[in-house]
């Protein structure tokens, strides 16, 4: 009765194993595209790609000068065509406002600074579901989660004999625990007051 029911145990867990992971395997590899661009954050934009360009105005404006008609002149410059509105962050200066971007002109120094913000391709969806912005999107992130341990219990049990679990696999399951225990020891802990 016991080997019939390790048996039936064993088929469940690599049916349950092979299923569950072709299922996921996409969302596993999306979490994993995002997790590695966002592990690193400080060494890149994940999101956005940052497009920077500094004109040289032909002439000197004075604020007095500046009129819609003018701004579109100034939008040429930077190959944008409507803006949104612009505005006088200081009297010397304007700053026009675009989908996406701004441009920001010195009057004094006839130089213009725009910069232009666009999604970067593939990274910046995988990152809105790896943080969780869509709404409802934690439960779905929920249920991946307990998928994966799933997957990771099920896959534990599908090998049998010396490269199964309870021979080899065992020891490599500990050393792999040793990652999280060493990063572990490494944190400090300190009560808020």
């Amino acid at each position: 009765m016991a080997t019939k029911f390790k048996v039936k145990l064993h088929r469940w867990s690599v049916a349950w194993h092979r299923d569950l992971g072709y299922f996921f395997s996409s969302l596993i590899i999306i979490y994993c595209i995002s997790g590695l661009a966002l592990n690193h954050v400080d060494d890149w934009n994940p999101d956005f790609i940052i497009q920077k360009k500094t004109i040289q105005l032909p002439k000197v404006y004075q604020r007095a000068e500046i009129n819609n008609d003018v701004v579109v002149t100034f939008g040429k410059m930077v190959d944008e065509k409507h803006f949104k509105l612009y505005d006088f962050p200081t009297h010397n200066q304007v700053k026009i406002y675009y989908d996406n971007a701004t441009f920001h002109i010195n009057f004094d120094d006839r130089i213009g600074h725009y910069e232009k913000l666009s999604k970067r391709p593939l990274f910046y969806e995988s990152n809105v579901i790896h943080r969780n912005s869509l709404k409802g999107w934690k439960w779905v992130s929920d249920v991946f989660a307990l998928m994966l341990i799933i997957i990771s219990i099920t896959g534990l049990y599908i090998l049998k004999g010396k490269y199964g679990f309870k021979r080899r696999g065992i020891w490599f399951f500990l050393a792999g625990l040793l990652l999280p225990v060493v990063a572990f020891s490494m944190t400090t802990f300190s009560p808020e007051p």
